[in-house]
Order: C-alpha cells, then sequence, then structure tokens
C-alpha cells in the first residue's frame, strides 16, 4: 500500500463556505484532511488563499473550473491555480445540451485537448472528473469516457476518477482504476446507498455499496497521489459528513498504512 494524500472536493461543503469561507478551511484542515479541491475561491484574491493555505498546512490539490468558465477566460483561470500552487485544473462536468450527439463530444474534444496543451504549455495540469452520463453513450464502439481519453495524449489530459459514479452507471470501477494506471493521479471517493428520486444517494464512506478498501489499493497500484473525498448531497451537516469520512480513512487506510510501514521497517532491521 502506497501513502496517497487525503484531500476534500470543497463542493461537499459549499453551504458552510457561502456562510464562512475562511472558517470553514480552518475547520477541514483541522479535521486532518492533508489537501483540498477548490469549487470556487470565496471571492479571495490568489495572494490572500495562498497566505490561508499555509498558515492552515493544507495544500492546493487543484480547482474544479466549469466548461463555460473555461472557455470565458481560461488564462485567468490558470493564472489563480498557478498563483496558490495548485498543480491541477479539472472539468468537473458537460451540461446536458452540450452532449446530446457523438457529433458534439467530438467538438468538446477537439477544445478540451486544445485547453490542454494551453495548460501544458503554462505549467499547469490537465483533468477531467466524471460522472455517469460518460457511459450512456458510445463514439466507434468506445464509451465517451474512454473516446475522451483516446483523443488526447497522457500529458495533456489526466483522469480524475470518480469511483462512485463509475459504479452507479453499472460499471466495475477497480477495472477502470487498473485501465488508467499512470494517468490516474486523482481519485474521487465517494460512497453511496441506492438511489432517491433517481439520483445518487451518496452517503458517508463506510456507509454504501461501494467496497472502499479494495478502490483504495486498486488507486495505490494505479499510481494515485490524492484520495478526494467527495460526497454530492449530505443527509447530515455536511462537515460533520466529511469528518465522519475522514475518520474513516483514518481508521481503515491510514492505520494500515502505517502498520505495514512499521512492520516493514521492522523487518528490514532484522
Amino acid at each position: 500500500m502506497r501513502r496517497m494524500g487525503i484531500g476534500l472536493q470543497l463542493f461537499t461543503v459549499r453551504e458552510d463556505l457561502s456562510k464562512d469561507f475562511t472558517g470553514t478551511l480552518r475547520r477541514v484542515a483541522e479535521l486532518g484532511y492533508e489537501g483540498v479541491e477548490f469549487a470556487g475561491y470565496g471571492g479571495m484574491s490568489a495572494e490572500a488563499l495562498k497566505d490561508l493555505l499555509q498558515e492552515l498546512n493544507l495544500k492546493a490539490i487543484g480547482a474544479h473550473v466549469s466548461l463555460a468558465k473555461m472557455k470565458a477566460d481560461l488564462n485567468k483561470e490558470i493564472e489563480y491555480l498557478l498563483a496558490i500552487d495548485a498543480p491541477y485544473l479539472i472539468c468537473p462536468h458537460i451540461a446536458a445540451e452540450d452532449r446530446q450527439t457523438p457529433e458534439a463530444w467530438q467538438s468538446l474534444f477537439a477544445y478540451l485537448a486544445e485547453a490542454g496543451r494551453h495548460m501544458k504549455e503554462k505549467g499547469l495540469q490537465f483533468a477531467y472528473h466524471n460522472h455517469a452520463f460518460e457511459f450512456e453513450m458510445k463514439i466507434n464502439d468506445q464509451y465517451v469516457f474512454d473516446a475522451l481519453y483516446a483523443s488526447a495524449s497522457p500529458e495533456t489530459l489526466q483522469v480524475e476518477l470518480d469511483a462512485g459514479w463509475v459504479q452507479f452507471a453499472g460499471l466495475d470501477a477497480l477495472q477502470y482504476i487498473a485501465n488508467y494506471a499512470g494517468r490516474l493521479p486523482l481519485l474521487h471517493l465517494k460512497d453511496f446507498k441506492g438511489e432517491v428520486n433517481g439520483q445518487i444517494n451518496t452517503v458517508e464512506l463506510g456507509k454504501g455499496e461501494i467496497d472502499l478498501p479494495s478502490v483504495i489499493q486498486a488507486g495505490s497500484d494505479a499510481g494515485v497521489s490524492w484520495m478526494i473525498v467527495e460526497q454530492d448531497r449530505c443527509s447530515n451537516p455536511p462537515l460533520e459528513s466529511v469528518a465522519t469520512s475522514y475518520n474513516w480513512l483514518k481508521q481503515n487506510y491510514l492505520s494500515k498504512f502505517q502498520t505495514e510501514y512499521q512492520h516493514k521497517k521492522e523487518s528490514n532491521l532484522t
């Protein structure tokens, strides 16, 4: 088992952030999270946010930046992320009206590949975060998800795999993690339990249907750098939910890693 960073996608605590951005970040750090993935910056300047992250000893993993914002001013988004020392810009979603046909997707592929090349030139890494809809249509006998990555080089487009959405789509998350080994620096950990009104019912880690220990092991084997907790909707107060998820990881991943590391260390001494 490799040591991977534990981060939080801040969309999970969006309600708390809207009321107290700095206080919520402070609480996330106190819970034990090592890094954060942004979904907005609370109106803070890059300089102020960088100072706050340094104070809290939180790493800026990157940010989810909408396709609309990318198209409006990609350089602005890149410059902000570089200023806070965040290595990744992630496209988090494609609106339904922009993905109705194979031709629409192929147009998106071309745009995303060019955007990725531009980011690489600027010193930033581009990634794409999946939902379930990327597994609903095929292009040249490939799911859209796979066709997207076949259309761009690993240097210009990396994978941020959401294991929960892959399983929700009816596919094998462990196989997909293995398929993209070496191109998968970011792994979203999402647990769910059935559906509510046709929508995925996300729950705290360890309380749903995902075989999370196997997902984590597969991520380790695939070279994942960051495991990122995300819960789309919380039935409990969001900060309570992310505390529960972190504690699950502490008990089921960090303690296991530390035990294995200690055994290896002792073995090397004998």
